[in-house]
């Protein structure tokens, strides 16, 4: 077993390479965009840096990566791994909205054990690591341990989404979300990794996305965890597997999920 402490180092020090990259593309005029085949943008800062974080990984230990651009190749899921999304919020990235993030998980076990999430756009980073805890730097530097909200009863609660894409994948369908909408204190589309890790901030409480790839949530799911949060598929299933999101402070998730099945 890896020791989490130097696996977390090392994608810390992949994500500062990340921000560098991508911040050199973000608001420029010369950005390359195109469009995949399941119709979602691709800039060229998201090849790239998915290039050069394989590259690393490579130098550094030769383990297999599953990423975002660059498909998962000779990755066994049950052998030690990385997850990358190069750009998490790539829509953002090519408007000039600064919600978006270089976001990379390190796996064992087809369990995240160390997970970065790097969003220079907004100064902010949040990572964290198997029995470590979870951390974040804010604007001014200062870190901070995270720990999620004591919020028990769901009409105390502050909810946030993505959209309304991809909830028909569930047998409620829409009306599951207009459900948890009408049941929650708050609710706000704040989007993408952001939801998740106002969660483990403990700003909000839940957060849910119907439709995900590893690579968008690998990498959130130790820093929820490690903040005292939890974070499954709408039926409870792990992420990795149920290619969805829900992620809670854990005193709400069978609250929610009762809600959505």
């Amino acid at each position: 077993m890896a020791n989490p402490q130097d696996k977390l180092d090392f994608a810390l020090a992949l994500s500062e390479v990340a921000n560098q990259m991508a911040l050199a593309k973000y608001k420029t005029n010369n950005l390359k965009v195109e469009t995949k085949p399941d119709l979602t943008p691709v800039t060229e800062a998201d090849t790239a840096i998915e290039k050069e974080l394989r590259r690393l990984i490579a130098q550094n230990s030769n383990e297999p990566v599953l990423g975002e651009e660059f498909g998962k190749a000779e990755v066994d899921p049950n052998k030690p791994h990385w997850i990358i999304d190069p750009i998490d919020g790539t829509k953002n990235f090519v408007r000039g909205v600064p919600i978006w993030a270089t976001l990379i998980a390190y796996v064992e076990n087809n369990t995240p054990i160390v997970g970065v999430v790097s969003a220079p756009a907004m100064n902010r980073t949040w990572w964290a690591a198997t029995n470590l805890g979870a951390f974040t730097k804010d604007p001014q530097d200062k870190i901070t341990k995270l720990a999620v909200s004591e919020i028990s009863n769901l009409k105390d609660a502050s909810f946030s989404y993505s959209d309304r894409v991809g909830w028909d994948r569930y047998p409620k369908g829409e009306a599951g979300l207009d459900h948890l909408i009408q049941n929650c204190w708050r609710t706000r589309a704040y989007g993408d990794f952001y939801s998740h890790m106002l969660v483990a901030e403990g700003a909000i409480d839940i957060a849910a996305e119907p439709q995900l790839a590893p690579w968008d949530v690998a990498a959130l799911i130790p820093i929820v965890t490690e903040a005292g949060g939890q974070m499954t598929g709408y039926d409870g299933t792990p992420c990795l597997i149920a290619n969805a999101g829900l992620t809670t402070n854990g005193l709400l998730h069978q609250q929610v999920i009762a809600l959505l099945n």
